[in-house]
C-alpha cells in the first residue's frame, strides 16, 4: 500500500510531466507561423548636434545628436497564440571613429522603443469575469458619467484611425534618447543609418529576434533601413553656419 505521501508525489510528477509537454508543444508550434507578412521601414526626418550635457547625471559636456525619424511599421502578423508582448525598437548605427581608416565596428545605439501587448483573449480570466459576474454600479450618478465617458471616448475614437495591434505609423517622431560618444565628439560622423528591431517575447518559449539581428532564433519579415547620412556640424559652430549660409544662397 502506498502511504498519502506517495500518491500525492505521483499526482504532482504526473501534472508536472503533462504541464511540461503541453509547454514544449505550445514551443514549437510557433515554428509552423513563420510571419513573413511582418515589415517595418524607417526614414531620417531631421538630425541635428547640440554640445551639452545629454543626461542628468553628466559630468561634463559633450556632443549628442537629436534625431526625428519616420516610422512605418505592420507586426501584427507576429502576434499568435502564444504571443505575449513585442519590443519594438529604432536604432542608430554609426562609424565607431571620425577617422576614415579605422578598422573599428560600427557602433549601434538605440534612440527610441516601445512594447506592443498581444490583445486580450475572449478566454482569459479577467475576459471570462466581466461575461459571467459583470460589476454593479453603484449609483444612477455612476452611470451618467460613464455614458458621458463612453461618449467622448466614441467621438475621440472615431477621429483617430484605429490601428490593428503591431501597426505603427510614426511621423516626424522625436527619438526618446540622444546619441552620445565615448570620445564626447560626434558632429560630421560619416555614414549613419536607422533601422528597425524588435523582439517576440512568447508565453512560453525562447525569445525571438527580428530578422538581420545576428541573434537566434529569429523571424521572418523584413526591415527597411534608411538611407545613409551624415551627422551635421555642431549647432551653434562657425561650420554649420557656413552651411546655412550657403543653403540660403542657393535658395536665394
Amino acid at each position: 500500500m502506498y502511504s498519502s505521501l506517495n500518491r500525492a508525489q505521483g499526482v504532482f510528477g504526473f501534472f508536472t510531466t503533462v504541464a511540461l509537454f503541453v509547454a514544449g508543444i505550445a514551443a514549437l508550434s510557433v515554428l509552423l507561423y513563420p510571419a513573413h507578412d511582418a515589415k517595418a521601414e524607417v526614414s531620417l526626418k531631421n538630425a541635428q548636434v547640440i554640445k551639452g550635457r545629454p543626461n542628468y547625471y553628466s559630468t561634463k559636456k559633450e556632443e549628442y545628436a537629436q534625431i526625428r525619424f519616420d516610422l512605418n511599421a505592420d507586426l501584427s502578423s507576429l502576434f499568435n497564440w502564444n504571443t505575449k508582448q513585442i519590443f519594438v525598437y529604432v536604432y542608430a548605427s554609426y562609424s565607431s571613429s571620425d577617422k576614415k581608416s579605422s578598422l573599428l565596428p560600427n557602433s549601434e545605439s538605440i534612440i527610441w522603443d516601445t512594447i506592443i501587448s498581444a490583445p486580450e483573449s475572449p478566454y482569459s480570466f479577467n475576459a471570462l469575469r466581466q461575461r459571467f459576474f459583470p460589476a454593479k454600479s453603484s449609483s444612477p450618478a455612476r452611470k451618467n458619467q460613464k455614458r458621458s465617458t463612453s461618449a467622448s471616448k466614441k467621438t475621440s475614437a472615431s477621429k483617430k484611425e484605429t490601428l490593428a495591434p503591431g501597426v505603427l505609423r510614426l511621423s516626424n517622431q522625436r527619438a526618446k534618447y540622444q546619441i552620445s560618444d565615448i570620445t564626447g565628439k560626434l558632429a560630421e560622423r560619416k555614414n549613419v543609418t536607422l533601422s528597425v528591431g524588435w523582439n517576440v517575447q512568447p508565453w512560453v518559449g525562447a525569445l525571438w529576434w527580428s530578422p538581420g539581428s545576428g541573434a537566434v532564433p529569429r523571424t521572418a519579415g523584413t526591415v527597411v533601413s534608411s538611407a545613409a547620412f551624415d551627422f551635421p556640424a555642431l549647432k551653434g559652430s562657425k561650420a554649420s553656419a557656413a552651411k546655412a549660409a550657403e543653403s540660403g544662397a542657393q535658395t536665394a
